[in-house]
């Protein structure tokens, strides 16, 4: 009989970027098969989030990345310690920004906290695409404003 090592992970998988693949791609390498649990709309919502992308396309993405074999929707908070026996992981694996909150399943798995890509997240990335709006609609209101003087001149 052949032992499978099976590793799990969580995420949003918004605005995919590098990161993300990085990750995925790491956490691969840690087993023979990987699981990923992406945060429906609704359970972003309960976390406080507001995904640009919807969780249709978001886990259509996450399930066609090569280094995936499947990808399944994370509902709750809750569920993991029962996906973790549903798909019998032995390694549970996040992004360092959760460092140390997982470490109660380590009854159940390896928790394992991989350090992220420098330089890139989707938080950051929505703050630079917020802050990139906000300046057009700026340069867009002076340009009114400017279309609105000259029009009172002429009339």
């Amino acid at each position: 009989m052949v032992l499978v090592k099976t590793v799990i992970t969580y995420g949003t998988f918004d605005l995919f970027h590098i990161g993300h693949l990085n990750i995925l791609r790491r956490l691969r390498g840690l087993g023979d098969r990987l699981v990923v649990g992406v945060s429906t709309d609704e359970f972003n919502a309960v976390k406080g989030k507001r995904p640009v992308v919807p969780f249709n396309q978001r886990i259509d993405i996450v399930s066609s990345i090569k280094f995936v074999d499947e990808a399944f929707p994370e509902c709750t908070w809750e569920q993991k310690r029962a996906d973790f026996e549903r798909f019998g992981a032995s390694i549970f694996g996040m992004g360092d920004d959760w460092n140390g909150k997982f470490n109660h399943f380590s009854d159940k798995v390896e928790v394992v906290y991989l350090t992220r890509t420098d330089g890139i997240s989707t938080t950051e990335l929505k703050r630079v695409l917020s802050a990139f709006d906000e300046r057009h609609v700026d340069e867009l209101k002076r340009t009114l404003d400017s279309i609105g003087q000259i029009v009172k001149e002429l009339s």
